[in-house]
């Protein structure tokens, strides 16, 4: 099958087995999501929503984040781990929304990218999730299970990215992101996938390959 045809028949099946996924991070408002984003690299979402509710509950605005000394930063962030880096980036990002966007989230793609730290995966997320604009979200886990169904060749997140922008729907975008990380975290595992129990397996290459 080419990989338009393949998914024209995966994509109801994770509609259908994931109709209720959705980003994981607990966030109330776009700079909340930002936040929260960023700390979640290389750290799981379930810890990151351990760490931000005092985070939250002490800045409020881009200004807080913008004001605050970095090593207070540091300190509220370092259960994520990295978390020197992550507290540079998330001033200097506040900074420049206080800066130049009045400490509002700019809803653009092109506009986000521009900012240390955030890339397209980040500017994705936040778009999808906080102002309902759809994007294709290529974390670990969605180039794992979109390579492995033969959505893409690539290996290269942003080629991932184009490659699944051109098969699935604009419109579900957001929702296909989510659902095929729920489906890494749930089967499709880096290490020990459980093949013989997915429902996606009659258009897996690499499941297949398994058998």
């Amino acid at each position: 099958m080419s990989p338009p045809e393949k998914l024209q028949a995966i994509l109801p099946l994770l509609q259908r087995l994931y109709p209720k996924a959705h980003c994981t991070l607990d966030f109330a408002d776009p700079l909340q999501l930002l936040v929260s984003t960023i700390l979640s690299a290389q750290c799981t979402d379930e810890r990151v929503n351990l760490v931000t509710p005092a985070v939250f509950q002490k800045y409020r605005t881009a200004a807080d984040y913008a004001a605050a000394p970095l090593e207070d930063l540091e300190e509220a962030f370092h259960a994520t781990g990295f978390f020197r880096q992550k507290a540079k980036s998330i001033k200097q990002i506040c900074q420049t929304l206080v800066e130049r966007f009045a400490g509002q989230i700019p809803p653009s793609l092109e506009e986000l990218v521009k900012f240390p730290g955030i890339g397209r995966k980040t500017a994705n997320v936040i778009l999808g999730n906080a102002f309902g604009i759809p994007g294709i979200v290529v974390d670990t886990h969605v180039g794992r299970v979109s390579q492995r169904l033969g959505l893409t060749t690539n290996k290269d997140p942003v080629k991932i990215e184009f490659d699944l922008m051109a098969l699935v729907p604009q419109e579900d975008w957001t929702d296909f992101s989510h659902q095929l990380i729920w489906h890494g975290r749930q089967v499709c595992m880096a290490k020990k996938p459980k093949c013989t129990a997915c429902a996606l397996l009659p258009y897996c290459n690499f499941g297949q390959k398994q058998q």
